[in-house]
């Protein structure tokens, strides 16, 4: 074999063909001995005093095992109690023997309410005398940590405001004196729309209690290990008595983390059966938690040649009714990407009463990155430069300060935007462009999650590697780790099968998302395989009388080189070592390792639009991304996930928003008012990858999944001021709101 035989060459996913056949069970199409169907009753108010709740009613229809509230529960703050935060949040929870009883019993729950002063919107939040927000029940934990989301130093200079609940300060030089050295400023007041995640599958696990007062939770997640332990936290029990099964998970995209599964496990061990707690979609757009909005107000100078000489920006997340959003590392990524030798950023998270926010593709950097690349845009059209090339002067490179005082490690954003300067959509602009159509460019990063990471390599006596792994699949990542495994120990990729388990028998990986799986549990895999091959060696060294050294391992045989007759098949030396009273240990390979560093990955998109001005109606015809991936181990999949990301980002751009109107109730909560793209909404996808080779990730890949979801809200923006020479500071770009602008100008 030679070098790089499987990494860089596109393979079908593993799992794909029993996915496009229907085959694959998700925890909605379970079903277990004597399993109880649970539906939560969901307050219709944003903010409440819950003055009584009557389930006598409910209780005396047949079938219904019980009507839990948060007292009942034994486990506070699974329901609400005493007062709702937010329209949604779990006031009670029926079970009973069937689906459509438990519907039935929902609807005779009487529950009396007082309606309470809510604060919806978070400017209002923040004004003296403002009501305040309070510690709503289930909500995510650090799930944006999780992904490799970062926070920055606290700001306790001065008080904070009753719903602020975090503020951070980044400083670096004096940025009043900045404006002095700078020929052109711009400045922008920005603002990004609260999101859902659009995932097809919605929320939903099973629970099934054990004898001891254990638990097993089969769940849609992106992170067993996580879950199990916020579980356990949660239920305040060990984490040893929590099993979490992970099940296929129908799009998670962040939103899959940690929500319903405390809630579940609590009625089960209760009532001694196992609970079944699946959301239908209109509950899911109520209760699950969306990623955050958020205001940018941000200042940006420049001398006459396109140095960018200061960076003023205020940031504020709309958290919802809960604390955690990733405000942190949109502020680190806004003061980052570009070398700035005076910035300041202030960023906060204030509440209100809406739905907790959670985790979505890149968490806090698409808000940041939108309010970054319209400024960049503008500043460099007020200074009559062209736009990649004001970018390239000041893009950061290996070595360079961060926001929060770190240093970038090695990062491709000069060589994505170098590609992207001779792509023929951006390179051909000028001789291209018809009338209302205009081009918009904007950068998107991703500075790369870290989490610590395990596996295990056995050769079976058939001759094949069984690879045991913690991580859950959403993106073919099992299909990047048996080209990983075959690329290190010299097999076949059909020949390795890759197993994951639950977490009481997997090896530990962290939670699928932040861009880290391929890049941590995948170093794991590759040296796990690296440990089995050198286990294999050894003993094909004693059974042909030959040095380690002069072995090859090729076409399933171990063989001296030169002389392939004198080798053994890898499945007889495997038998060799699972055999009666055998004097070799069984070979099984294991690793685990902790990345020392991120590895950042950025992304350049391009957008081709045209706008209707009769109606403002954005239509996007083409669009251009390109990505440095490290090293794409399979192409066509990280090609598809590129695809995927920029869809998402388009849909952001131009269509989804979670409206809410003054007293909190939502509007559009279904896929019919809520607008993801259809796939005949899409433009043209054109995809450069760009590699930079990662030093820590396997072959040098790094994480993929964030940054092509990151740009889409700039290019678009940028693509509409191209096109109309008007500048829209909001997204979703939708035709009212572009029509309104136009009409204004």
């Amino acid at each position: 074999m030679t070098a790089t035989s499987w990494i860089g060459h596109s393979r079908r996913r593993i799992e794909g063909s029993e996915k496009v056949r229907g085959r694959t069970r998700f925890v909605g199409d379970m079903r277990l001995p004597g399993m109880l169907y649970a539906r939560p009753l969901l307050s219709p108010y944003a903010h409440a005093r819950i003055e009584r709740i009557d389930a006598a009613a409910a209780k005396r229809l047949p079938g219904v095992v019980a009507v839990f509230t948060d007292e009942e529960l034994g486990v506070r703050r699974l329901l609400a109690h005493g007062e709702a935060n937010y329209v949604g949040e779990p006031v009670a929870l029926v079970v009973a023997g069937d689906e459509a009883t438990c519907h039935d019993a929902a609807e005779l729950v009487e529950i009396a309410y007082r309606e309470l002063p809510a604060v919806i919107d978070p400017l209002a939040a923040l004004a003296a005398g403002a009501p305040v927000v309070g510690d709503p029940t289930l909500h995510q934990s650090d799930d944006a940590g999780a992904h490799g989301a970062a926070a920055g130093p606290a700001d306790d200079d001065e008080p904070r405001p009753a719903n602020m609940p975090q503020r951070m300060r980044f400083r670096r030089g004096d940025v009043a004196s900045a404006w002095n050295a700078a020929d052109a400023v711009v400045s922008g007041d920005f603002s990004i729309a609260r999101v859902h995640q659009g995932y097809l599958e919605p929320q939903g696990c099973i629970a099934e209690p054990g004898d001891d007062g254990s638990v097993t939770i089969y769940a849609s997640t992106q992170g067993q290990f996580f879950l199990r332990a916020e579980t356990a936290k949660t239920l305040g029990i060990a984490e040893s008595s929590v099993r979490v099964v992970p099940m296929p998970v129908g799009g998670g995209f962040g939103g899959k983390i940690f929500l319903l599964e405390p809630l579940a496990a609590q009625a089960s061990r209760i009532l001694g059966r196992p609970v079944r707690l699946c959301l239908d979609r209109s509950h899911d757009f109520l209760f699950s938690q969306p990623a955050p909005a958020a205001r940018i107000a941000i200042t940006l100078g420049a001398t006459r040649n396109g140095t960018l000489v200061g960076l003023d920006a205020d940031i504020l997340f709309d958290g919802g009714a809960a604390t955690g959003s990733p405000v942190g590392i949109g502020a680190i990524l806004l003061g980052s990407t570009y070398r700035t030798p005076h910035l300041r950023i202030v960023a906060a998270e204030v509440l209100t009463h809406k739905t907790p926010n959670s985790a979505y593709r890149a968490p806090g950097a698409p808000q940041a990155y939108f309010a970054l690349e319209s400024a960049m845009d503008m500043l460099a059209r007020k200074l009559e430069l062209d736009p990649l090339e004001f970018r390239l002067r000041n893009a950061a490179v290996a070595g360079d300060e961060r926001a929060d005082g770190r240093r970038w490690q090695r990062l491709g954003l000069v060589e994505t935007l170098e590609r992207a300067r001779t792509c023929e959509l951006w390179r051909d602009r000028a001789g291209t462009r018809r009338r209302d159509e205009g081009y918009g460019l904007a950068v998107g990063g991703w500075p790369g999650g870290i989490e610590p990471a395990a596996a295990g390599c056995r050769i079976d006596g058939d001759g094949t590697l069984t690879i045991h792994v913690g991580s859950v699949d959403l993106t073919g990542t099992n299909t990047s780790f048996a080209a990983i495994a075959a690329e290190t120990f010299g097999i076949d990729p059909a020949k390795i099968r890759i197993v994951t388990g639950d977490t009481d028998h997997a090896p530990y990986s962290g939670m699928t998302g932040g861009s880290k799986i391929t890049y941590t549990v995948g170093r794991a895999v590759s040296e796990a395989a690296a440990d089995a091959r050198s286990q294999l060696l050894a003993l094909a060294s004693d059974r042909l009388e030959a040095n380690v050294e002069d072995l090859v391992i090729e076409d399933g045989r171990v063989f001296v080189r030169g002389n392939p007759a004198s080798g053994a098949a890898i499945g007889e030396l495997a038998q060799m070592a699972m055999a009666f009273g055998s004097p070799h240990p069984p070979l099984h390979g294991h690793a685990r390792i902790a990345n020392p560093e991120s590895s950042p990955g950025f992304a350049v998109h391009v957008a081709r639009i045209h706008v209707d001005r009769a109606t403002g109606a954005v239509r996007p015809l083409d669009y251009l991304a390109v990505q440095d991936v490290g090293k794409a181990i399979n192409p066509a999949e990280v090609e598809a996930q590129i695809h995927g990301g920029l869809t998402q980002g388009l849909g952001r751009a131009l269509n989804e928003e979670l409206i809410h109107d003054e007293r909190g109730q939502l509007h559009g909560g279904s896929f019919m008012g809520y607008a993801i793209p259809r796939s005949d909404d899409l433009p043209h996808l054109h995809v450069a990858l760009v590699e930079v080779p990662s030093t820590y990730g396997p072959y040098g890949a790094k994480g993929v999944g964030e940054p092509p979801a990151i740009p889409g809200a700039a290019a678009f923006a940028n693509a509409v001021e191209d096109a109309t020479g008007v500048r829209i500071m909001e997204v979703p770009l939708t035709a009212p709101r572009v029509l309104a602008a136009l009409r204004q100008r």
